[in-house]
């Protein structure tokens, strides 16, 4: 794969699409090209009926190096309106993936740097290669954090921990991360994208309604047990209307797997 199409996509039969940076050359920066293939690829998932789950992974050494650093510096000088502007497209076109209704999961499979680390923070569930290297090391660039990673991170480990890790630039390993809660689980390299299409998987053979208002829910932010009531006793009664509801019942009482339509 070439420079020029530094994005692999592919749709599986189940629902799951997988989204594969390709140019491991690099450690697959955010270019330009990948970026406006991002926005593109993001806004067609969007609109896909048929969307289980989405896995984002990389080639090579790294899942992605953040933003291109060299296009970055190209910045310097230009007025401070424009620059502005274009780094808030810029974060809002990679951090589309935390809006998709369905499940999102990133496969680490290599180093996360900097805004490489927001992606797979954005993403719903997170699995790391054991040896891969993860961190925000902004300030050690003369840079403030962007792409919403004081807000991601801080979610993910908390905000002490994310204190540390953002005021030091401190890189940590996939196993470290697993500790901190960063990822949900530090794996051998080889192991990672097949672990991360498994929970795509199970989630895309789960019914789809429950699912995605499930995710919605859960995008909320930490609710106090009223206001989860109050969401769930709108929730819930939509779900028991499906054929899906009548299906996993049967499915239960019958022993078998159920087989989810979305209806």
């Amino acid at each position: 794969m070439s420079e020029q199409d530094p994005l692999r996509i592919e749709h599986r039969p189940n629902g799951v699409t997988v989204l594969t940076f390709d140019n491991p050359d690099r450690r697959n920066p955010m270019t330009r090209r990948l970026t406006e293939q991002w926005r593109r690829a993001v806004r067609s998932l969007r609109e896909a009926p048929d969307l289980r789950a989405v896995v984002v992974t990389g080639t090579g050494p790294a899942f992605c190096s953040g933003a291109d650093l060299n296009e970055l510096a190209d910045r310097h000088g230009q007025d401070l309106p424009g620059t502005r502007a274009q780094l808030s497209a810029f974060y809002r076109t990679w951090l589309s993936i935390h809006d998709l209704a369905v499940p999102t999961v990133a496969a680490v499979n290599g180093h996360a740097v900097g805004a490489g680390l927001a992606l797979a923070l954005a993403c719903d569930l997170r699995y790391a290669a054991e040896e891969a290297k993860l961190g925000a090391p902004f300030v050690q660039l003369g840079l403030h954090p962007g792409m919403a990673t004081t807000a991601l991170l801080s979610e993910a480990v908390g905000l002490p921990c994310a204190r540390e890790l953002l005021l030091t630039g401190r890189l940590v390993s996939g196993a470290q991360a697993a500790s901190m809660g960063m990822v949900h689980e530090a794996l051998p390299a080889g192991q990672v994208l097949p672990a991360a299409l498994d929970v795509a998987d199970r989630m895309a053979a789960a019914a789809p309604l429950a699912v995605r208002l499930t995710k919605s829910g859960l995008s909320q932010g930490q609710l106090t047990v009223e206001q989860a009531l109050s969401w769930e006793a709108l929730a819930q009664p939509v779900t028991t209307t499906t054929d899906d509801f009548r299906e996993g019942v049967q499915a239960r009482r019958e022993r078998r797997p159920p087989r989810f339509t979305g209806a």
